[in-house]
């Protein structure tokens, strides 16, 4: 249908590359679809737009028509959900896709079918595109996926069990194919605005490739300046690190995609790569949290509380040196954990920057600012970069196995001197290597029920030559157990040996975990007082100077209950006022407390910013908060501050870890019940977490939720009253008890 004579455009740049124009020549029986109208009014006036559900079916009709798509894509990004189009994932980016003046790479193909070679390219397209996101920032992307007539349910739930796996940050469009239908595919479509664009088949291209014709546009687009003309520049970064909008529910529950595990058997510790939570956590055989390691998404290095993680991956514990090796699998990097020290450090990392911390003022710059060096450190992205880490195997005295998660790539790293030794590329030889190794590993897993393995692999990238090798890092042998990462529920399992039942772990001391990162209030968000989220409850006091007792009687949620007493870790009190010192709450340096990183900067910038001298200051002083059970739904926590003339406020954070009480309500309901306790803002996104949660296979009535809890406390104070013939000041104490609504 697309024919180089006379087209406006045609590219050549790679070889196999689509050669596309803009003209299509008509077809007079063709009907025109609804949208035809929306796509003449984009600016492709010249473009021929047909009905593709009545074109009979040749081998013309069925090619790829590049403008069409960018036109439907186009007419749909204001529209989340029509008649033949459904947005998903979809974020408050989308709608910068296809502008004139930026580069967009869309993804087409089928990466929610059932089929491996389906699993196999989504994993390897979704990887391609984060590497070149995490690249080029101002990079727009997306996934358009054409389908048959569409079940927007079993769509969506199949498509957010991908979205966590992958960790798919992007917008993704189902389309009918009976609007686009597509030859070619899967394939990568790069744009530059309108006005340009080339389609890359799959099986023709590499990362190399699309990273240079990426570079190539930013280039052209920056009027032939080079990349060292913006070393020095600063430029203002996100406020958080990207995440997939459509799992925001899921990731309230206690674990989010736990995909991979260790053991250390004299220590009685099970490592649990908590993947989309970005830390691992460390349990002992009975389920109880002894530490975390990691605070928040990025990447840094430093105590356990102020490491930064993004996506940890596999792990190995060398109990000689009490020492956990892990991949750092979106940070590209293999790190190691001193277990007695509490800091991580990084072993190895493929652009070879530091990332360990410095001075405080530049601590405070780098998170408010970001330095922009496009050629520092700068490497070229060939098919044997190292990317995205999954899978470790323990080698020889000083050299582990880095896999990718298909087990394609294969990197051997010499730990001792932190050096790259090899990178192997062929399967035969990958499986020459590490088949051995992997098989052994595996074979405790012939004693596992074939359909429960089964249902694991549906969310594994298929590996060739060993039965279930895409397992070897999902569980741990552990004294008399085998401890398996369930990804699909959400949860850790264990099977005896010799038992095909799984049972599943009471888990307790939930405090070590602390306050979830993504609760923490951002440093430019507190100090603006600007898109703050809305407390679940604010209430003013006017109150004499001196010690205020706060008891918040907390009601949880209507037909739950409470695991456990929020502690130490779960609790945050926080205060702030106009010119005075934060002195922050006692014992703070103590190894097991666990504040959020949040915190922990909004003090050191207070004390930075805002020191006076001591007769001027107003001091707040927190006591460590307390909690108690008073009695069914509801729990009291308590907290101390000390008030001086002047205004205040007192931010107060908790975590709750709840389960549903016992009922006679159907899995249905109870999911229901859920799903409007975590997602009551939206209907399709609590709709879309019922049918996941009754997907995963678990007992609704066990699945731990997080619900958590944030309430603004403001106080004024007039001046200290005086006593009677003498200098001095009274302090009064006082008492304010607010009932909280979950």
């Amino acid at each position: 249908m697309y024919s180089s004579q006379g087209a406006r455009r045609v590219f050549c740049i790679l070889p196999r590359i689509c050669y596309l124009g803009s003209n299509v020549s008509a077809n007079s029986h063709l009907k025109k679809p609804p949208w035809a109208a929306r796509i003449q009014s984009l600016g492709f006036a010249d473009v021929q737009v047909h009905g593709y559900g009545s074109v009979p079916d040749t081998e013309h009709q069925k090619s790829l028509k590049p403008d069409d798509v960018l036109a439907f894509i186009q007419s749909s990004l204001h529209h989340p959900r029509g008649d033949s189009h459904f947005w998903f994932n979809m974020n408050a980016v989308t709608g910068n896709i296809l502008k004139e003046n930026g580069i967009s790479l869309v993804l087409l193909g089928e990466y929610f079918e059932s089929s491996l070679e389906a699993s196999h390219h989504a994993i390897t397209m979704f990887a391609n595109a984060k590497l070149l996101q995490q690249r080029y920032s101002s990079l727009q992307v997306l996934a358009l996926q054409s389908t048959e007539p569409m079940f927007f349910s079993d769509i969506s739930t199949n498509a957010l069990w991908r979205i966590m796996k992958e960790y798919v940050t992007f917008s993704i469009l189902f389309c009918n194919k009976s609007v686009i239908e597509m030859e070619n595919l899967p394939c990568y479509m790069i744009c530059d605005g309108l006005k340009n664009h080339v389609v890359y088949p799959i099986d023709s291209v590499d990362i190399k490739l699309l990273d240079s014709a990426i570079k190539d546009l930013h280039t052209r687009n920056l009027k032939g300046a080079t990349v060292d003309v913006l070393k020095g520049s600063w430029v203002k970064p996100p406020l958080a690190a990207k995440e997939p909008d459509v799992c925001s529910a899921l990731r309230t529950l206690l674990f989010s995609f736990p995909g991979c595990i260790s053991a250390d058997e004299t220590g009685n510790r099970l490592f649990i790569s908590d993947v989309n939570h970005h830390r691992i956590t460390v349990v002992d055989s009975d389920g109880k949290f002894i530490d975390a390691i990691g605070s928040s998404p990025g990447y840094e290095d430093g105590d356990f509380e102020n490491a930064k993680l993004m996506r940890p991956a596999a792990s190995l514990y060398d109990a000689s040196q009490d020492i956990l090796y892990f991949a750092d699998s979106e940070n590209h990097a293999i790190r190691r954990a001193d277990m007695s020290k509490r800091t991580v450090e990084t072993v190895f990392q493929s652009n070879g920057g530091s990332t360990k911390s410095k001075g405080l003022w530049n601590q405070i710059m780098s998170r408010l600012w970001k330095k922009r060096n496009l050629s520092s450190n700068y490497q070229e992205l060939n098919s044997e970069s190292f990317s995205f880490p999954w899978h470790l195997l323990k080698s020889s005295d000083n050299d582990i196995f880095v896999l990718n998660q298909c087990c394609e790539l294969l990197w051997i790293i010499d730990l001792k001197s932190g050096l790259l030794r090899e990178v192997v590329k062929e399967s035969s030889k990958i499986l020459e290597i590490c088949q051995q190794t992997i098989q052994d590993k595996c074979m405790p897993l012939s004693n596992i029920p074939t359909d429960w393995l089964q249902h694991q692999l549906a969310l594994s990238c298929p590996t060739n030559g060993v039965p279930y090798g895409a397992l070897v890092s999902s569980f741990a042998e552990h004294r008399d157990h085998i401890i398996f990462c369930d990804a699909v529920g959400q949860s850790i399992v264990k099977f005896e040996k010799g038992s095909t039942s799984p049972e599943h772990f009471e888990f307790s001391n939930f405090g070590v975990l602390g306050i979830p990162y993504w609760i923490g209030t951002s440093l430019e968000k507190v100090y603006s007082n600007h898109d703050t989220p809305d407390p679940d409850h604010s209430q003013s006091f006017n109150l004499k100077p001196g010690t205020v007792n706060i008891e918040l009687n907390v009601n949880i949620p209507r037909g739950t209950r409470l695991i456990e007493h929020p502690k130490e870790g779960s609790v945050w009190c926080q205060t702030r006022g106009a010119a005075f010192e934060v002195s922050g709450v006692e014992n703070k340096t103590q190894a097991l407390e666990k504040v959020s990183l949040a915190q922990q900067w909004y003090d050191e910038l207070d004390n930075l910013v805002f020191e006076q001298e001591e007769s001027n200051q107003q001091i707040i002083e927190p006591d460590e908060p307390i909690s108690e059970e008073m009695q069914d739904g509801k729990v009291q926590i308590r907290c101390k501050i000390k008030i001086s003339p002047g205004t205040s406020e007192a931010i107060i954070h908790a975590t709750l870890y709840l389960k549903l009480q016992d009922s006679e309500d159907s899995p249905e309901k109870k999911a229901e019940t859920i799903g409007e306790i975590l997602e009551w803002k939206s209907r399709s996104k609590r709709d879309l977490l019922t049918r996941s949660l009754l997907a995963s296979g678990r007992a609704i009535e066990e699945i731990i939720f997080v619900k958590t809890l944030d309430v603004r406390l403001k106080f004024s104070a007039e001046d200290h009253p005086k006593t009677e013939n003498t200098k001095g000041i009274v302090f009064t104490d006082s008492s304010v008890e607010v009932e909280v609504m979950l």
